[in-house]
């Protein structure tokens, strides 16, 4: 994938990071999920579509509230993995591959429909009436973003610093907490219902957070070498032996809810 918005136009392809993904990246606690149940989103009797699914993250921790299912996601690997962890623990969730602006999806065929950490690689201008056909009336449109604030987490400071030795074209780097919003246009196909933001403490070993920062888009899905990577595994790994070996990330959530009008 290439996004002239996105780490100076370099490619990066998720692909390459499914296992690491899939292994690290499932990290985020009960209380994030249950703000969904909370709003009455993602529940039983629910039709949900969750775009950029990459390894069903979010359709398997919300599959225990009773909704059914479907994800998408551009990377043929990262829908192989979905599919091999939903198979392995029961859970009967749709996944394929495709763009969140090729979703072939009937008109109204959703009570909800999420974007997490993905929205930003769409195309606002075809996605967002796409989404606007596929939900039902009143549907909703969820979409959340959660970053680390290395400003205020030592640990996370440190890691980035690497990762841009490395990859300095990587824009993921120096995240502050934001407010989700969206273009002056699309307000004549949603209203905003809720908009809230939270920090979140999640907690990490030192082989998690190693493992979540080598799956991110600045080095396990990025096109550095194998080489490369190799390399910042090993001084990443020996720069984790001065921390403890468990510690809390400081991350924040950025949530916003769009009602179909």
């Amino acid at each position: 994938m290439i996004n002239e918005k996105i780490d100076g136009g370099r490619p990066f392809d998720w692909g390459r990071a499914s296992r690491d993904y899939a292994k690290f990246r499932d990290i985020y606690p009960d209380e994030f999920y249950q703000r969904f149940v909370d709003l009455g989103l993602c529940t039983k009797g629910q039709t949900v579509l969750d775009l950029g699914t990459g390894t069903g993250v979010l359709p398997r921790n919300l599959y225990r509230y009773g909704a059914k299912f479907s994800g998408i996601d551009i990377s043929a690997n990262q829908i192989a993995e979905a599919r091999r962890i939903s198979a392995e623990n029961g859970m009967d969730i749709d996944y394929a591959v495709s763009s969140a602006e090729d979703a072939g999806f009937p008109e109204n065929s959703f009570d909800v429909i999420t974007a997490c950490q993905s929205h930003i690689y769409f195309n606002d201008r075809i996605v967002l009436p796409r989404i606007h056909e596929m939900l039902k009336n009143d549907g909703h449109y969820c979409v959340i973003w959660i970053a680390w604030l290395p400003m205020e987490d030592r640990i996370a400071q440190a890691s980035e610093n690497l990762v841009l030795k490395y990859n300095p074209s990587w824009t993921g780097a120096g995240m502050k907490r934001l407010e989700l919003s969206i273009p002056e246009w699309a307000k004549a196909l949603f209203a905003v219902r809720n908009s809230f933001q939270y920090d979140l403490k999640i907690p990490f070993t030192n082989e998690s957070w190693h493992g979540r920062i080598k799956a991110c888009r600045g080095i396990g899905a990025s096109s550095l070498s194998d080489s490369e990577i190799l390399e910042f595994e090993r001084e990443h790994t020996e720069m984790l032996c001065d921390y403890p070996e468990m510690f809390d990330i400081l991350h924040y959530v950025s949530f916003i809810d769009l009602m179909k009008v």
